[in-house]
């Protein structure tokens, strides 16, 4: 089965200690439905257009289910309690097999 992947990219994160509320639900919401994080730290080198602010890697079993994991109650209560001063480029990707 081909797996699933959740990349976040922060551009700007202007109140960081407000993560800290999303993390605390995102984690265990991530957990339940079969989530793993793969990397998420500020330590980053950025090549042509990329940028250095935090990256977020979670794997999943599969595509299917890194979808229903966002799509989840839990998932959803977790984005609420995201700061205003947060942006972020979120995508789901599907593996290479």
């Amino acid at each position: 089965m081909v797996k699933g992947y959740w990349v976040s990219v922060y551009p700007a994160v202007s109140a960081a200690e407000g993560l800290s509320a999303y993390d605390e639900l995102a984690g265990p919401a991530v957990r339940a439905a079969g989530g793993r994080l793969l990397s998420r730290g500020d330590r980053v080198v950025a090549h042509e257009t990329g940028i250095t602010q935090r990256v977020v890697l979670i794997e999943f079993d599969s595509f299917e289910q890194a979808v229903a994991a966002y799509e989840s109650e839990a998932y959803q209560k977790a984005l609420t309690a995201l700061p205003d001063g947060v942006q972020r480029d979120f995508r789901i990707i599907e593996g290479t097999g």
